[in-house]
């Protein structure tokens, strides 16, 4: 069934990728601080982006849409789907409301929403309902990719590993870490600059992650 509907997605959507690549240093730190201040608790890398593209939507409407025949639907909600991995491919769990929750909760949710996808136990409310994606393979090593669409959703941003870099600070070679995004948008219902807009502002969320839990 996914893969049926992946492949209509390449078919009938016409995608266009955006590429960035940010510091992840910031992000490391702030997440570092987190886990110590909420221990036992963690929080991951990744919450913290599904986290960042939710505020990022509430700031970018227009890419919070899906595309119809008959007109474009601006949702009103903000819900994250969060690729999973399991023995047959991938599931995508719904964060219902992200921009609403805090990142402890997301983590939770997130959490068990995998446990429950790989043991086959997701409902549908659980796994419908998405207005937009993340897929991270970072955790397997892959600097980076292009993802497909989930449909009906207009978009889905593809996270690479943090990788250790060479940077120039101040003039300066020194050691950094760098994190590879790739945006992949329907231009049926996005355009390249508001998509643009949306990606720029999810870096500068990444970068100053205080600005996520603002």
């Amino acid at each position: 069934m996914a893969a049926k509907r992946l492949t209509e997605s390449k078919r009938d959507a016409p995608h266009f990728y955006l590429n960035r690549t940010v510091d992840a240093e910031p992000l490391l730190a702030f997440r570092r601080t987190l886990n110590e201040a909420l221990a036992p608790a963690k929080v991951s890398v990744n919450d913290l982006i599904v986290k960042a593209v939710a505020t990022g939507l509430r700031a970018h409407p227009a890419v919070n849409v899906s595309y119809t025949e008959e007109n474009l639907l601006f949702h009103k909600r903000i819900s994250v789907g969060v690729a999973v991995a399991v023995k047959d491919g991938l599931i995508v769990p719904v964060i219902k409301d992200a921009d609403r929750k805090g990142v402890s909760q997301i983590g939770e949710e997130t959490r068990e929403l995998a446990g429950k996808a790989r043991d086959g136990k997701l409902s549908l409310n659980e796994m419908s309902g998405g207005t937009f994606s993340v897929s991270n393979l970072g955790m397997f090593g892959v600097d980076s990719f292009s993802a497909v669409i989930n449909p009906p959703e207009a978009a889905i941003l593809a996270v690479g590993a943090v990788r250790d870099e060479p940077v120039v600070r101040d003039g300066e070679v020194v050691p950094g870490k760098r994190m590879a995004l790739t945006l992949s948008v329907d231009h049926r219902a996005t355009d390249g600059a508001t998509a643009a807009r949306f990606l720029d502002h999810l870096a500068d969320l990444l970068e100053n992650p205080l600005l996520i839990v603002a």
